[in-house]
């Protein structure tokens, strides 16, 4: 491997591509540890001192794919998770609108189209989403218990809480440039890139706390775990059903086309990373209203009492280390991962695009069978393929005890975050071999 990493930088071309895409994330991280204009840096400082770097429960997972920029409030506070929230949205809306199915239909004209409608949803979602961020933190429900919270923002004019909102946003629309950038001219897919480098980012810092906190034993033996999660994730991130299909020989004009083998590929994860982070974004808005909300009543001697459906949401949803959250989690990723795969792979249309290039699979009748032979072994893989993903999701909910009690949410090798950079390795690794292979060097994955 290190020999075809030298092979690869002695390559002009290509050296100059990674080189590109190592520039852009050294940008990105920059841009993430400068404070935001009207934010007291230093009582941000404090406040992750007295929570631990923690935060409120809300911003665990968000902190961690921003590589710790959103509880600085920094420049690029809201990261990539505006695009990849608004990429989802318009994926799934080319179900739902014909106008967007027409578009995806017509190639890359039409792709370019709903681009554009991304990025206009990605600036529309950053808006929104700074502003819910700075009330929060104004509300002091950003670090609960800081001796400090009223004084993160000592400016809370209008004025200067349009400008932070303005600058988190453009801060999202750079992001959105920088990875559109790297995607063109670097390797790999830029925003998959860029929220690689921010878990990665936030690895060492995670794992010296548990270090801090557990000491060496558990922290050795959560090194072990992360190993086994990793190959494990590799393995079923690599593992596909393949699907024999034959081409029937056509003459066309005065030559012959067709009669090739070749095979249909059927991931065994076909939905990827999206269940978890529909799953884990659905379970979030129960908290974010007990945040906003709050209702409380005060009894006849004066004591404050937060309201029943306030404290059973608290006990049986909101709080991750409960076997019903745990049991909530799995079952919304088994769901969201059949729906998600319901709706982006059409086994009737891949059946008549079959039929219409004349292949076939051996021993299953083109048109109508093809298509419910597909459906039917999409859905016998689709099952341990969720089951697979709720596993590895939940795997920092069943870690409580291990990494110390409110720590697990910040167990930095399990759930999304080892999903995300393995599928974001591997895809990178790949896209590397196959330009190194064309110049007849050995690959990483050989």
């Amino acid at each position: 491997m290190l020999a075809a990493f030298a092979s690869a930088l002695k390559t002009p071309d290509l050296r100059k591509k990674i080189l590109f895409t190592l520039a852009m994330v050294a940008v990105y991280r920059l841009g993430a540890t400068i404070p935001s204009p009207g934010v007291s840096y230093p009582n941000i400082q404090v406040c992750i001192d007295e929570t631990a770097g923690g935060g409120a429960d809300l911003f665990t997972v968000l902190n961690l794919f921003s590589g710790g920029a959103l509880l600085q409030l920094s420049v690029f506070a809201l990261g990539i998770m505006p695009y990849i929230t608004a990429s989802i949205i318009v994926q799934l809306l080319t179900v739902v609108i014909p106008r967007f199915e027409q578009l995806k239909k017509q190639g890359q004209a039409g792709q370019a189209k709903l681009t554009q409608y991304t990025r206009y949803l990605t600036i529309g979602l950053g808006v929104l989403q700074s502003t819910a961020f700075l009330a929060l933190a104004i509300n002091g429900q950003m670090f609960p218990g800081c001796s400090v919270n009223d004084r993160i923002i000592p400016d809370q004019s209008p004025f200067a809480l349009i400008v932070l909102v303005l600058t988190m946003t453009a801060g999202t629309a750079f992001i959105m440039w920088m990875g559109e950038l790297v995607t063109d001219r670097g390797i790999g897919n830029g925003m998959s890139i860029l929220i690689f480098s921010s878990i990665a980012a936030r690895i060492p810092a995670e794992g010296n706390n548990i270090l801090q906190n557990q000491g060496g034993v558990v922290f050795t033996v959560v090194l072990f775990i992360a190993l086994g999660i990793i190959a494990a994730v590799v393995f079923v991130e690599q593992g596909q059903r393949r699907l024999p299909v034959q081409y029937a020989k056509r003459m066309i004009g005065r030559k012959m086309y067709g009669g090739t083998s070749t095979y249909l590929p059927l991931k065994v994860n076909q939905a990827g990373v999206i269940p978890v982070i529909f799953a884990t974004s659905l379970l979030y808005l129960p908290l974010l209203l007990v945040q906003l909300v709050s209702p409380t009543t005060v009894d006849a001697e004066g004591n404050t009492q937060v309201s029943g459906w306030v404290s059973f949401i608290s006990t049986y949803i909101v709080d991750q280390g409960t076997w019903s959250h745990i049991l909530l989690y799995f079952a919304l990723i088994i769901f969201f991962t059949y729906f998600y795969v319901g709706i982006t792979f059409n086994p009737t249309e891949r059946a008549d695009e079959l039929k219409k290039y004349g292949g076939f699979i051996p021993g299953i009748r083109p048109g109508r069978p093809t298509a419910e032979y597909l459906q039917y072994v999409l859905s016998r893989i689709t099952l341990p393929g969720s089951i697979y993903l709720g596993i590895v999701a939940i795997l920092p909910n069943l870690f409580l005890e291990l990494t110390g009690g409110g720590q697990n949410q910040n167990f930095p090798f399990g759930g999304t975050a080892v999903l995300i950079m393995v599928g974001v390795g591997l895809d990178t690794v790949k896209q590397i071999e196959t330009q190194l292979m064309q110049r007849n060097y050995e690959g990483f994955l050989r």
